[in-house]
């Protein structure tokens, strides 16, 4: 009689290399993507949203919002556009403290995958709704007046820099959803100080309109950064000044191109490592 052969298992060691971590991002990202067909709910939450804003101040507050030279409509959709996508990315926190809460951290930490791609696939998978809704936004924009009156390459490279931001962004909430863990925590913490940044900005209105101490911080904050670039590739300018008196009609890119972008490299550089420290920290 024959002994059977007995064979030790693999151990389950994380896979090696860039082809393999993307391969595995891909994954990850595919399955956050699939909870939004098996709960369509919150699709919906993700959509609706924005469409309420946009509604809201359009026909509510945009009647006693006055923009020098410029209808109110052309002004408002480019921000509230930036201001959407950069609200959304707070559903990565959301979705990593439920993950971790529900102990699919943990069996995705057990299996032979890169690590590093469990956070990129969430992010990757949360962009990629962002975009969703940005079209959504752009359509209901349009609907009640929005016109691009720049070329086609503007108005991409406008594209391109909405997603480059949100993707840079979202690391701040997979860091805040690995450090807070509780999505309930997670969900109050994120608009605590998303709220004060998106409303002290050029968003909804010009900061030179706003009081003089402000004035600084809604001119340099990166929303206002990212709006002011936005709206200068879609509509071919903004309005820029530092008091009521001086506000005039800017049609660069330059410069706020130049912040935006530092903005997104100092956030990535930042709260990237912070994210994967936090990641060790589960260890």
């Amino acid at each position: 009689m024959s002994v059977a052969q007995v064979v030790a298992p693999t151990p389950t060691v994380p896979r090696e290399g860039m082809r393999a971590a993307v391969h595995d991002a891909v994954v990850i990202m595919k399955r956050n993507l699939r909870r939004y067909q098996r709960q369509p709910q919150i699709a919906v939450f993700v959509f609706i949203q924005p469409i309420m804003f946009v509604l809201l101040f359009r026909y509510v507050f945009g009647g006693s919002i006055q923009i020098p030279n410029l209808e109110y409509v052309q002004y408002l959709v480019p921000g509230i556009i930036v201001q959407s996508v950069t609200f959304s990315t707070i559903g990565t926190a959301i979705g990593i403290a439920e993950d971790l809460k529900n102990g699919i951290i943990d069996r995705f930490r057990s299996l032979p995958m890169a690590h590093a791609s469990v956070l990129a696939g969430r992010i990757l998978s949360d962009t990629i709704v962002s975009i969703l809704s940005l079209f959504v936004m752009l359509a209901v924009g349009y609907l009640v007046g929005f016109r691009i009156s720049t070329s086609i390459v503007e108005a991409l490279a406008a594209f391109a820099v909405i997603v480059t931001f949100t993707f840079s962004f979202a690391w701040i909430a997979a860091w805040i959803g690995l450090t807070l863990e509780e999505p309930e925590a997670v969900q109050s913490a994120g608009f605590v100080w998303l709220f004060p940044v998106a409303f002290a900005s050029s968003v909804f209105v010009v900061p030179a309109t706003l009081p003089g101490w402000l004035v600084p911080f809604a001119t340099q904050n990166p929303l206002s950064r990212v709006s002011d670039t936005v709206r200068a590739l879609s509509i071919g300018g903004y309005p820029c000044g530092t008091s009521p008196e001086t506000i005039t009609f800017c049609t660069g890119v330059g410069s706020n191109l130049l912040y935006v972008a530092l903005w997104c490299v100092g956030i990535v550089v930042v709260f990237l490592p912070l994210s994967a420290r936090g990641w060790r920290r589960l260890d």
